[in-house]
């Protein structure tokens, strides 16, 4: 017969496992929920919550909700299923198991979870990389091919030029052809600056200068006109181990980003903090958002604005997104983006503040 002591033993074991666990019984109610559960489900950890119905308690986990309500109904109960939360979009990794008594009779089910985000990132990452991998060989194929004819043409238009005397409608013209020429040759630049392999020269890095560093950099990119940048980086914050000239990259891509948004108006607002482990496992990390109060981007393309060649400006070669999410995960790092249309968008990229696994592309 289990004792007080042996009660107490199990519920000390299910409140520390590293794995969430939520446990109702065949009327619903909660009998238990540990703290990794609480903190998944982004739940604040009441004492009450027992013998509270689980729908009431998940009650913004609609998704949680349908496979519990389930549980007593379902033929074969879903073992190592992933599920990505609505909420917070948080992946997880679940089984459903039902508490038998001595006779066999299902009196309560139990869901079994873990927090599997960093695992999908990484995997994403590794997709990515395999993506860019194949897309980087074509690529760096064509551009070289393409390099040298558009230096010839720039240069054979320049020579045409100087012998067209005053004919003022033949060297606007051939003005033209070298403009394009240029711009067509940066992009092609661009090209191979992105399949090209990182090499990350790493160092202690401080956060605040590299804003300091990317500010100019932008700004001789595309004027501010009138906009203002609110830079709110705390001199203290630890210092990272990173790649300063990368970093500065990515910083100057995403002010130049805010900046044409911004069209002269508004505000770029740059801010970091310090981000703690959420588990013993995880890194401590830094958290770098630059945000303005521009239109913000469309629903239907956010979740395009990293992919390569993607873009929404005329002139736009849609490698600079790219190219910032290559260099923040050749750091172990992450990028995300959040926007509401008529507000503005926020870009926020998280780096450990240790020093990263050097991934590389």
């Amino acid at each position: 017969m289990a004792t007080a002591a042996d009660d107490r033993f199990f519920r000390n074991m299910v409140t520390n496992m590293r794995n969430g666990v939520l446990a109702i019984d065949r009327e619903g109610r909660v009998v238990m929920i540990n703290e990794e559960a609480c903190r998944i489900l982004e739940i604040a950890p009441d004492g009450q919550d027992s013998g509270r119905h689980f729908s009431d308690l998940l009650r913004h986990h609609h998704d949680v909700v349908r496979i519990l309500a389930g549980a007593f109904e379902m033929s074969t109960l879903p073992n190592r299923a992933e599920l990505r939360l609505k909420p917070s979009g948080k992946v997880i990794g679940y089984t459903l198991s039902l508490v038998r008594d001595e006779r066999q009779r299902a009196h309560g089910a139990a869901l079994f979870f873990k927090d599997l985000t960093l695992v999908e990132q990484a995997e994403e990452r590794e997709r990515l990389r395999d993506r860019l991998a194949a897309l980087g060989e074509m690529a760096a194929t064509i551009a070289h091919e393409v390099k040298n004819p558009l230096a010839s043409i720039e240069v054979m238009a320049g020579l045409v030029r100087r012998q067209v005397g005053d004919r003022q409608d033949l060297r606007g013209l051939l003005a033209d052809i070298i403009s394009e020429a240029k711009m067509a040759n940066a992009i092609v630049v661009e090209v191979l600056e992105f399949v090209r392999p990182i090499r990350l020269q790493m160092d202690r890095t401080s956060l605040l200068s590299v804003v300091e560093d990317a500010i100019p950099l932008a700004e001789r990119k595309i004027p501010r006109g009138g906009a203002r940048i609110d830079v709110s980086v705390p001199e203290d914050l630890p210092a990272i181990q990173g790649d300063h000239h990368q970093l500065c990259q990515v910083v100057t891509n995403l002010l130049i980003n805010a900046l044409e948004a911004l069209g002269g108006e508004g505000v770029v607002y740059i801010s970091a903090a310090l981000k703690p482990a959420e588990q013993e496992d995880q890194p401590v990390e830094v958290e770098l958002v630059i945000a303005d109060n521009g239109p913000g981007i469309p629903d239907d393309v956010t979740d395009r604005v990293f992919n390569p060649f993607f873009t929404t400006k005329p002139q736009g070669s849609g490698l600079g997104l790219a190219i910032v999410r290559k260099i923040v995960d050749a750091h172990d790092g992450r990028i995300d983006v959040v926007t509401v249309a008529g507000q503005g968008t926020a870009f926020t990229v998280t780096l450990p503040v240790g020093v990263p696994g050097q991934l590389g592309f």
